[in-house]
């Protein structure tokens, strides 16, 4: 399978993926084995020296049986003796002359049948020569083989009787001086030298003559090559026994490893929420799997946060195209705002000086107040787009208690003044007008004919606010009055500066006020009552010459009742006609 690194990743060495099933196998099978071959070698080992130490026993003990012989049986008998029991025996005398029976040791290095003497075998020089009564020979005292006889009588027997111990040097053993003899003789040191097919004694006797006995020892090997074979093929059984439940036992314990790669495929595919939740946390795998569960947790916590990163960054993308698109609009509806008052004062100012000797006096008192006229209107229109701003930035406020009935009386008067046609009426005090945010209520307070005397009916109008007592907020008094004058004056002009208009003064709770202000003329659509509050929007029923609005009153209005920690909204007017504005202020501070 060909791997593919992620896009901006360092290439490195990859994970040795090697089989763990097999690996823990293997190399279980590998200790077992090297158990099994250092308990075969302690075993090998162990026993090869027990059984070569029950060689050399046997020998020492054959030694010792010849010296308690010694003096008693002349040497050819006890050579004899000896090589009787398949020994290689060697007999030298403190006077240099040797007795030799039985095979030699390299004879028995090649095994039997190899044409090996008899018990009586040749002699060396200084023995006494000549075969013996029994081929066999006599046992030596204490030995298997033997009799158990340990010499004749004290009247003597000949040596040549096979139930007693035979005379020493052809002599008769009378009066019993050979066992005193013998007596005295002992082993004084022995030396053992052994290879795989024969062991070798040297005794060394007090009378200073030597035995030398060879024996064969090749059954000590072939009892361990038995032994080794045996082994072998057990440990053998046994490793592949071994194998059998290792696999099944490994197999078993890394299951939760293929729970974890069904898991990790699962959430490859798109299944986030899956997790391993160990039941114990203090194992090997149990560790693995918290960790692995871990790293779920921070993979799918950095997806969320790249996700609510990438909407956050959709969503200011949009915004800053929207402000963009605001910018532009309100640029270009300011540049045609101030177009209008501009080109007049231009054209104006044109005829004044192009025409000053053909235009009457009258003339050019007429064009000087339409230049008036139209440079105040372009100020007033760059007055509202500095405020504007300086709102949009936080606009600094002159805090001190305002009593919004008494705020209510003066931009009412004002409004009477200016246009006396209209029928305004200013209510306060607890139910009157409706609450923030919900329809408003216009209550005229007085007859309703607005046709009849436009001094009479203001008047009137102006006597009947101020019943309700005073309804105190803390904000800044221009500010205020500036918002409360701009809905009025957007009152009166949509209806046509002859029509009715209510401004309500509620205190509608230990914490809030509330001014409405309602008229009776078109209304706001609901479509556009939150569209009206946009910069230099203006409906098109408002866009008639000589209205003088240029958009900006009701954004206006809007930000400085946020800036007093209220709120400027558009409701639903309840007798079903005309506009309602509602302003929700603080009473605290």
């Amino acid at each position: 399978m060909t791997r593919r690194s992620s896009p901006g990743t360092t290439p490195g060495p990859g994970l040795r993926t090697g089989s763990l099933r097999t690996r823990t196998v293997v190399a279980v099978l590998v200790l077992l084995a090297l158990l099994l071959a250092g308990l075969m070698v302690a075993v090998e080992a162990t026993l090869g020296q027990r059984l070569r130490a029950q060689v050399e026993d046997r020998l020492r003990d054959r030694a010792s049986a010849a010296a308690a012989l010694v003096g008693t049986v002349d040497g050819d008998d006890l050579a004899d003796r000896l090589s009787a029991q398949g020994l290689s025996v060697v007999i030298e005398d403190a006077d240099g002359g040797a007795v030799v029976a039985g095979p030699s040791p390299d004879q028995l290095r090649r095994g039997p049948g190899d044409g090996l003497p008899g018990p009586a075998g040749e002699r060396g020089a200084g023995g006494a020569g000549g075969d013996t009564d029994d081929a066999t020979g006599p046992a030596l005292p204490g030995s298997a083989s033997g009799s158990g006889g340990t010499g004749t009588d004290a009247t003597g027997t000949d040596a040549t009787t096979g139930s007693g111990a035979g005379a020493a040097s052809g002599t008769d053993a009378t009066g019993g001086s050979g066992a005193t003899e013998s007596g005295d003789v002992t082993v004084t040191s022995s030396t053992v030298s052994a290879d795989d097919e024969v062991t070798t004694l040297v005794s060394r006797l007090s009378d200073g003559s030597t035995i030398t006995l060879t024996t064969d020892s090749s059954s000590v090997g072939e009892t361990l090559r038995q032994l080794r074979g045996v082994m072998l093929g057990a440990s053998a059984a046994f490793l592949v026994l071994a194998a059998a439940g290792l696999v099944l036992v490994v197999r078993r314990t890394l299951r939760p490893l293929d729970r974890v790669t069904v898991l990790a495929r699962s959430i490859g595919r798109g299944d986030r929420g899956r997790r391993l939740r160990p039941e114990r946390d203090d194992t090997e795998i149990g560790r693995v799997a918290v960790a692995f569960d871990e790293m779920l947790d921070g993979v799918e916590g950095a997806e969320r946060a790249a996700l609510d990163a990438e909407r956050q960054a959709l969503e200011a993308e949009r915004q800053a195209l929207d402000a963009e698109r605001r910018v532009r609009s309100f640029v270009s509806d300011a540049a045609h705002e101030l177009r209008t008052p501009v080109a007049g004062m231009r054209a104006a100012a044109d005829a004044l000086v192009r025409s000053q000797d053909r235009m009457g006096p009258d003339e050019r008192e007429r064009l000087a107040v339409h230049v008036v006229r139209e440079a105040e209107r372009a100020g007033r229109l760059v007055d509202d787009m500095l405020l504007m701003a300086r709102v949009d930035q936080g606009i600094e406020l002159d805090r001190a208690p305002v009593d919004l009935v008494a705020l209510a009386e003066r931009v009412a008067d004002g409004q009477r003044l200016r246009r006396p046609a209209l029928d305004l009426v200013v209510e306060a005090g607890a139910g009157a007008g409706a609450p923030a945010g919900g329809d408003v209520s216009a209550s005229a307070g007085a007859d309703g004919d607005a046709g009849a005397g436009a001094g009479a009916g203001a008047s009137a109008r102006a006597g009947d606010a101020g019943t309700g007592g005073a309804v105190t907020v803390v904000g800044d008094a221009a500010r205020l009055e500036q918002v409360l004058g701009n809905l009025v004056d957007n009152a009166a002009r949509a209806t046509d500066g002859q029509g009715h208009v209510v401004v309500s003064v509620v205190h509608d709770s230990a914490d809030a006020a509330t001014l409405t202000v309602t008229d009776d003329g078109p209304g706001v659509p609901e479509a556009d009552r939150e569209r009206v509050f946009d910069r230099l929007v203006r409906l098109d029923e408002a866009r008639r010459a000589g209205d003088g609005g240029a958009g900006l009153g009701l954004p206006l209005a809007r930000g400085l009742a946020r800036a007093h920690g209220g709120d400027l909204v558009c409701a639903a007017p309840a007798a079903g006609r005309g506009a309602a504005f509602v302003v929700t202020l603080p009473t605290g501070t």
